[in-house]
């Protein structure tokens, strides 16, 4: 595709704001920017110097004809939208959850291939420098044949914070859909896997909120938690997302192995943490452990018979990726290039596209459901 791409994006918020600055670090001319409510999209759009500003996407989508749209709304908004787009031939950039249940995320990856469509799926903390570097080792060979992963963190969220989307599965909230998203794509991409089978519970552990006003940044919702002061005479709502799960997965890794390996992911969204967080890989000559929920670092390693070295990540490494010092700014930044290359005809490159979205529903929608081990499908 020749001259410069027109992209749309719908999502006034933090996903919103940071697809519009991913675009544009690719050389995307950003034309309009959509939003449920006009106060806030309008001055969004005005300080980042958007043309367009609309509560309507149906209309931005007829008036603008954008060559990409990118998705940052609740995951439950994104069915209506996405198809829409794919049926106009726009290529799709989109924040998880794909959609809010396998069936949904199946049909859009169908609708995307047979329109012959890109697409980007951003559970994009896979590009984080040090799960780039964990990459690199496991090809190395530095654990040897991979035997097992391991994720784990807990966030002591507050209790009180506001009634939102995060509050319902159907809005695109729970924990499954928005941490244990990252964490699967950490591990496959590390071990250039796929993903065989899963089981595991969810729980949630705030069975209703608070429902308080003015929250537009996700972020700072915990900001806007009422007092105690203030609970006896505020409004609540009912919560059905999960805040905590435990995951049980068999990968099949690139690397020959003797037998699948097996994955754990454990998150506590309400529970404070003891030790740090952290993902971790281990074999049958070593180990890569790197600190953070996301892989933010350090990285060590270990060896038999020797002690526990740090590995700091190489010029090789963080020159690949863009100098933007916030990681999720950066994770999508590098995403968008990816898809925006191969839009442009460079090829694709093994970024994650709607396919893993659908794939990744699956596997959450099992591990809700708490039935048993379930085969992930990969044909659709």
């Amino acid at each position: 595709m020749s001259g410069q791409l027109k992209g749309l994006v719908l999502g006034s918020g933090f996903a919103g704001q940071g697809h519009a600055e991913a675009m544009r670090s690719c050389g995307i001319e950003v034309v309009g920017m959509v939003s449920r409510t006009a106060e806030v999209v309008d001055e969004v759009a005005a300080e980042m110097g958007i043309p367009y500003s609309s509560t309507d996407w149906v209309d931005a989508l007829n008036a603008l004809e954008p060559d990409l749209v990118a998705i940052g709304t609740p995951g439950g908004a994104h069915y209506e939208q996405i198809l829409a787009a794919i049926d106009r031939g726009c290529h799709v950039f989109c924040d998880k959850p794909l959609t809010t249940s396998a069936a949904t995320s199946r049909e859009l990856y169908v609708a995307a291939r047979d329109k012959g469509v890109k697409t980007a799926y951003a559970a994009s903390f896979r590009y984080q420098p040090h799960a780039l570097l964990a990459k690199k080792l496991i090809a190395e060979g530095v654990i040897g044949e991979p035997f097992e992963t391991e994720c784990i963190s807990h966030y002591e969220l507050n209790p009180l914070i506001p009634w939102g989307w995060s509050h319902r599965i159907d809005l695109g909230g729970g924990r499954l859909s928005n941490n244990f998203t990252h964490k699967l794509s950490i591990v496959l991409h590390a071990l250039d896997a796929t993903l065989i089978d899963i089981n595991g519970e969810a729980r949630n552990d705030m069975h209703r909120a608070p429902v308080v006003e003015g929250v537009h940044d996700f972020r700072e919702r915990g900001d806007f938690a009422p007092s105690a002061d203030d609970l006896d005479s505020i409004e609540w709502r009912d919560v059905d997302s999960e805040w905590a799960y435990s995951v049980m997965a068999h990968v099949n890794p690139a690397i020959a192995t003797r037998q699948p390996v097996s994955s754990i992911f454990r998150h506590g969204g309400m529970q404070p943490r003891f030790e740090d967080d952290y993902v971790a890989f281990y074999g049958d000559e070593g180990s890569v452990h790197i600190g953070g929920a996301y892989a933010q670092g350090p990285l060590h390693v270990k060896k038999r018979d020797s002690d526990w070295e740090r590995i700091e990540v190489p010029s090789s490494i963080t020159d690949s990726l863009p100098d933007i010092e916030d990681d999720t700014q950066r994770n999508w930044t590098v995403l968008m290039s990816e898809l925006v290359s191969d839009i442009r005809g460079d090829g694709y490159c093994g970024y994650q596209t709607f396919r893993d979205g659908w794939i990744f529903q699956e596997a959450v929608d099992a591990v809700r459901r708490g039935d048993g081990w379930f085969v992930v499908p990969t044909d659709a």
